[in-house]
């Protein structure tokens, strides 16, 4: 199959849903040869910014001279921002090629009724790229939990890392912050490495340094009080840690200690500093606070939880304290809704609710206007994102910023439509 109908029998694996577990994996990475065994990995979870360490680290392995894979989820504008090789989307006609492999595996396991799932099959190309890429080492992003998800195949990771962890997915990990922490910790292998993000919960650290001292993993954290100087500007956030100088191509506060977790990471891993200062600046993540037009001054996040609206209000309150914001806002009905708009909203002069397209968790724009105005006294629905924005567009000279947030799946919708436009 070419690239397009690989897509489309990918695509087509979604009414399979989420299903973890680690038997259905391991069967398919087996019927090709358990390519994930002769890969050099780095293991990322977390609840929040687990994508842009990864996107740190991937960064520092490439400017280290690493022939270096990332595989990262979800995607917001290409499908193969997914499965990256030094920093770039990889070949189609490979990918194509793996899942071309990988097809009558699926219909095997189907008919024994082992039917993977989409995702599953996506890591398993992952690693067969990766493998066939002859990459020298490759970042692995969890895509839920860690525990019991496809990427914990892997055996022994170079690192692990844990991002920070905050309750999201409750319906699937749990329903407190340390049964949540124990699944995202189910990725510490026997007498490894951890590195732990340095701002967790007090009850998600004990679950982490109780995990390494029964596994035998070292493990290192950040040191916040070498951390002097924070600059968070529009174009990005400039810091001095340890005495390095840093400006980060992200904005907002909080990606100073997502980039500190990426550096430590990469010390354990014994890369030199000038390639970590390298890697860590230039990484750039779609919509995390991305700045997709200046003038007017058009932002876009695609946050969903409760810390993902605490992040972005702060970068709001840091870069535009007093300023009229105008925000799109289109959520998931199954995340805490109320807690991000809680957040959010009250900073924003103007919000434009919408339903996110195509997408049967979304929560309905007349209901998420309902939600919105308890925390803005200005808010109307929109049936549409593109409504919503090509209103905004008329009406932006009255503002100083455009917001377009809630949700990763409304961010991929609207990027290219955003950037055509402003």
């Amino acid at each position: 199959m070419n690239y397009e109908q690989a897509l489309h029998y990918i695509h087509s694996l979604n009414r399979f849903g989420i299903n973890p577990g680690l038997e259905r994996i391991e069967e398919l990475c087996r019927a090709v040869g358990n390519p994930q065994d002769r890969l050099n990995s780095v293991h990322v979870a977390g609840t929040n910014g687990k994508g842009s360490t990864s996107t740190m680290i991937a960064g520092a392995l490439t400017a280290c001279g690493k022939r270096t894979g990332l595989f990262t989820s979800p995607y917001v504008s290409e499908f193969l921002e997914r499965i990256q090789i030094d920093g770039k989307p990889c070949d189609k006609e490979l990918f194509a090629q793996c899942v071309t492999e990988l097809e009558p595996v699926v219909s095997q396991m189907a008919a024994r009724n082992m039917q993977p799932t989409e995702f599953e099959v996506i890591t398993a190309a992952a690693f067969m790229v990766f493998e066939k890429a002859e990459c020298d080492i490759c970042v692995l992003e969890v895509g839920l939990g860690g525990r019991l998800d496809s990427t914990n195949v892997i055996k022994n990771p170079l690192v692990s890392v844990i991002a920070s962890i905050s309750l999201d997915h409750t319906a699937i990990l749990g329903e407190t912050v340390e049964e949540i922490a124990k699944e995202k910790c189910g990725i510490i292998k026997p007498d490894g490495k951890t590195v732990c993000y340095p701002w967790q919960e007090s009850k998600a650290f004990d679950v982490i340094n109780d995990t390494c001292e029964r596994m035998n993993s070292s493990l290192s954290i950040p040191n916040v009080r070498g951390i002097i100087a924070v600059e968070n500007r529009i174009a990005g956030v400039e810091f001095t840690y340890n005495s390095t100088r840093y400006k980060l191509s992200m904005s907002g506060e909080y990606q100073v200690y997502n980039a500190i977790t990426a550096i430590e990471a990469c010390r354990v891993l014994g890369l030199d500093e000038a390639s970590i200062k390298q890697g860590v600046e230039a990484a750039r993540v779609p919509a995390r606070m991305e700045v997709i037009s200046s003038s007017p001054l058009v932002l876009l996040d695609g946050g969903h939880n409760e810390d993902g609206g605490k992040a972005v209000a702060e970068s709001l309150k840091s870069m535009l304290g007093g300023k009229k914001i105008f925000a799109v806002i289109g959520m998931m009905a199954d995340k805490n809704v109320e807690s991000y708009l809680e957040k959010v909203a009250p900073l924003c002069s103007f919000v434009a609710a919408t339903t996110v397209a195509d997408n049967p968790r979304a929560m309905s724009a007349n209901e998420l206007e309902e939600k919105a105005k308890k925390y803005c006294g200005n808010t109307v629905s929109f049936n549409s994102a593109a409504e919503a924005i090509e209103h905004a567009n008329r009406i932006i000279a009255d503002y100083d910023c455009l917001l377009v947030c809630g949700s990763l799946y409304l961010a991929g919708e609207v990027r290219s439509r955003l950037k055509n436009i402003f």
